[in-house]
C-alpha cells in the first residue's frame, strides 16, 4: 500500500473536504479521488461517505484512519533508522500552536531547530491553543504548544517553556471603566461588566472560577476562539477581556488596551510542549523535544 496515499487519506480524514485536501497535498482533485477509490478497492470497503454537500468517515474509515496513522509513523521511523548511517535526520514534523506562539518564543526554537536539522520539514498549523492536547491525542499533530492543564491527560508528556501571567484588559479609550474595575474586586463593580472570553481552555476555566468566588456569573458579550481576537474586540471597546501576558507582549494592538490591576489576580500558567509519551522515542520528535530539554 502506497504511503503517500495513506498520507492523502489522513489529510482528507482531518479536513473532510476534497478541495482543501488537494491544495494541502499539492495534488489535483481528480487524482485525489482516484487515490481514495483505489484505497477502498484495496481494503474492500467504503472508507468515506461523500455527496455534493459533505464528506464523512464511515465506521470502517475511522478504523482505517488509526491503521494509517500507525503505518505512516512506523514507515517514518524505519526510514529514518535506515538513514542513520548518514547521521542526517529527514522527514516531516507537524507542530500546532497559536498565532502568538508562532511569532514569539517559537520563532527562536524553530530557527535553532532548522539550523541543527535542515532536512526536517516543519509543517506548522496555527489555531486555538485550547485544542493543543486534543490534537496531539487524536494523532493530528506530532507536537503542540499550549498551556499546561490542572490535570494532565493520560499518555501526554509536557515540557514547560515559559510562564505567563493571566490578565484582565480594558479598552484604553474607556479610562473611567478601567479605573472603576481596578483594585479589590467586588460583586457590585463586576456584576454588569460585558466580558469577552475564550470559548474553552485554561484561561476560561480560571476566569469562571474567579467570578464564582465573587458570587457572580460573568456577563458574556462574546465567546471567541483565540486570544488575538479577544485583544482586538477589547481594543474596539466591546468589553473586558482575559488574555495571557505573552499575547500582549506581541500584539500590535497593545497600545489600544489597558491592563487592569485587579485583586485577587488570576493564576498564571505554564506554556510548553505536548507530545504523546509513547512517541517520544521517535527520531524526529526526540530531536525537537530534546533540543528544548537538553540532558
Amino acid at each position: 500500500m502506497d504511503i503517500r496515499a495513506l498520507e492523502y487519506f489522513l489529510t482528507l480524514a482531518e479536513t473532510l473536504h476534497f478541495g482543501r485536501t488537494s491544495r494541502l497535498c499539492h495534488i489535483s482533485p481528480s487524482a485525489l479521488s482516484r487515490g481514495i477509490r483505489q484505497l477502498e478497492q484495496e481494503v474492500g470497503t467504503t472508507l468515506l461517505y461523500r455527496d455534493n454537500r459533505r464528506v464523512s468517515l464511515t465506521r470502517e474509515g475511522e478504523r482505517f484512519r488509526d491503521y494509517a496513522r500507525q503505518a505512516v509513523s512506523d514507515w517514518n521511523t524505519v526510514r529514518l533508522a535506515l538513514q542513520d548511517d548518514q547521521r542526517v535526520l529527514r522527514g516531516e514534523l507537524s507542530l500546532y500552536c497559536s498565532v502568538t506562539a508562532s511569532y514569539s518564543f517559537l520563532h527562536d526554537m524553530l530557527s535553532s531547530f532548522r539550523a541543527n536539522f535542515p532536512r526536517i520539514e516543519i509543517k506548522l498549523h496555527t489555531g486555538d491553543p485550547a485544542q493543543a492536547e486534543e490534537r496531539v491525542l487524536a494523532g493530528t499533530e506530532d507536537i503542540a504548544v499550549g498551556a499546561r492543564p490542572v490535570q494532565m491527560p493520560n499518555g501526554i508528556a509536557f515540557h514547560p517553556v515559559t510562564r505567563s501571567a493571566l490578565l484582565f484588559i480594558a479598552p484604553a479609550s474607556q479610562p473611567q471603566l478601567a479605573e472603576r474595575l481596578s483594585g479589590k474586586a467586588s460583586g457590585n463593580a463586576w456584576s454588569d461588566v460585558p466580558m469577552i472570553l475564550s470559548e474553552e481552555g485554561l484561561a476560561r476555566e480560571r476566569t469562571d472560577r474567579w467570578f464564582r468566588d465573587l458570587g457572580l456569573r460573568p456577563q458574556i458579550y462574546a465567546q471567541v476562539s483565540g486570544n488575538e481576537a479577544i485583544v482586538s474586540m477589547v481594543s474596539l471597546g466591546f468589553g473586558i477581556g482575559v488574555v495571557p501576558q505573552i499575547v500582549l507582549d506581541n500584539s500590535p494592538l497593545a497600545n489600544r488596551i489597558r491592563i487592569l490591576d485587579v485583586q485577587p489576580r488570576l493564576e498564571a500558567y505554564e506554556v510548553g510542549l505536548f507530545a504523546l509519551e509513547k512517541r517520544l522515542g521517535e527520531p524526529l520528535i526526540d530531536a525537537f523535544w530534546n533540543q528544548q530539554n537538553p540532558g
